[in-house]
């Protein structure tokens, strides 16, 4: 059994990490997979999704005020749009990430979230949530 979900998440800010965690488990507990994997996919080219800690909110902060100084939003780009730095952050995040499911619960560690990570906001975001029972 295969199934996608697919997950509408506004965004409200230039760059934010938004928490997607309850949104994928319930992607998960609406197919009704007992065992397998959740493949989290963004479409966008200037967002990304990654897995980190989601118990302190300073985590965040300090992860995207860290990738600020990686990767400045003004450095003499040529992207005629000027966002390059917005791509730059997203490919290095990635654009997918995959989550074990067992028991029907997504099997993540004690501290660890889901987030869509935005970097050219704010805007309407979709991401697709693939369970794969096996």
């Amino acid at each position: 059994m295969t199934q996608t979900k697919i997950l509408n998440v506004p965004t409200h800010a230039h760059t934010e990490m938004l928490d997607i965690t309850d949104k994928v488990r319930t992607a998960v507990e609406e197919s009704g997979c007992k065992s397998g994997i959740a493949v989290v996919f963004v479409p966008h080219t200037t967002a990304a999704v990654t897995i980190n800690e989601n118990a302190d909110p300073d985590v965040v902060h300090d992860f995207t005020g860290a990738l600020a100084k990686i990767v400045p939003w003004q450095d003499g780009y040529r992207h005629m749009e000027g966002n390059s730095a917005a791509h730059l952050k997203a490919s290095m995040m990635g654009f997918s990430e995959t989550v074990l499911i067992e028991n029907g619960k997504l099997l993540l560690g004690t501290w660890q979230g889901i987030y869509l990570c935005e970097y050219d906001g704010p805007r309407p975001r979709k991401l697709y949530v693939k369970v794969l029972e096996g």
